[in-house]
């Protein structure tokens, strides 16, 4: 997991006043997908067989003839799939063989075509809030995320979007990459783009069905109104994933970016040398 908690610390946030500064966060320290998108690495078997000790080998085999027993849609999904819920349950088999049962009947129901389509959720493209370039320096695919942009839509299409977006992303990992990194710029942030209901629903389809993908996200250009927003969807975040939320300060945005991506790979909106393209037209 990577990650020393979701603050790097107080330099991040004492040179903007726009920034959040609520000082007990700020102490806090955190304590301790889609077949379509499970299915795009191109890792080998001898890849997992590298990166998994003995131990984990045996849990895994013995997830696979649980889940196989009880569905036999489970036959379809690889090792590194399984490897991934495996440990969003700290190795428990019981336990990540029920989240990967739960993952093949929302695919099902949510995702019968095994994807979704543009033209799904064309409300949401319009608002043109997410974008996707470049990769950082693990080689994690880049997605920028503008939440001045987000304004709540009727029904499901918001969580149809987000599943489109993780699909993409997801398609563009290569090399047996599994991560993506996400940088969430609320530049200009206010009441009307505040979705409780929304960012619940993102949170629990990213932690339930497209677990271990996160790698890293950025949170910058946060205004205090954010605090009581973050305040209400904390809970909802587990420990694994607030252990990847970084929140940046102004005056460090550029350089702690360049911690995690080089400056070609950056958008250029933050002094990198990227354009950005809009998620539905990236490949």
């Amino acid at each position: 997991m990577e990650g020393d908690g979701f603050f790097t610390g107080k330099k991040h946030f004492q040179d903007s006043q726009e920034t959040i500064q609520d000082e007990g966060i700020m102490r806090a320290t955190v304590q301790k997908q889609d077949l379509t998108c499970q299915g795009s690495q191109e890792t080998t078997q001898e890849g997992i067989t590298d990166e998994s000790n003995e131990e984990e080998k045996e849990k895994l085999a013995l997830m696979r003839a649980t889940v196989e027993k009880q569905n036999l849609a489970s036959k379809d999904i690889d090792d590194l799939t399984m490897r991934r819920f495996l440990r969003a349950r700290d190795q428990n088999v019981e336990k990540a063989s029920t989240m990967l049962l739960k993952y093949l009947e929302w695919k099902r129901t949510f995702v019968p075509k095994g994807f979704i389509a543009a033209s799904e959720v064309s409300n949401e493209i319009a608002q043109n809030k997410m974008f996707m370039q470049g990769t950082d320096k693990k080689g994690r695919p880049i997605a920028v995320v503008f939440g001045a942009r987000h304004f709540s839509t009727k029904g499901e299409e918001f969580k149809r979007f987000l599943v489109f977006a993780l699909d993409k992303l997801c398609a563009r990992m290569h090399g047996g990459q599994e991560k993506f990194t996400i940088i969430g710029d609320l530049k200009g942030y206010g009441y009307a783009n505040c979705d409780i209901r929304a960012y619940i629903a993102a949170l629990s389809i990213l932690q339930d069905y497209y677990p271990e993908r996160l790698g890293k996200v950025f949170v910058i250009n946060a205004p205090y109104i954010f605090m009581t927003v973050w305040k209400i969807i904390y809970p909802f975040i587990d420990q694994n994933t607030k252990k990847k939320i970084v929140f940046v300060g102004n005056k460090q945005l550029h350089s702690t970016l360049l911690e995690d991506i080089d400056e070609n790979q950056l958008p250029e909106i933050y002094g990198g040398k990227l354009k950005l393209i809009p998620i539905q037209d990236a490949n």
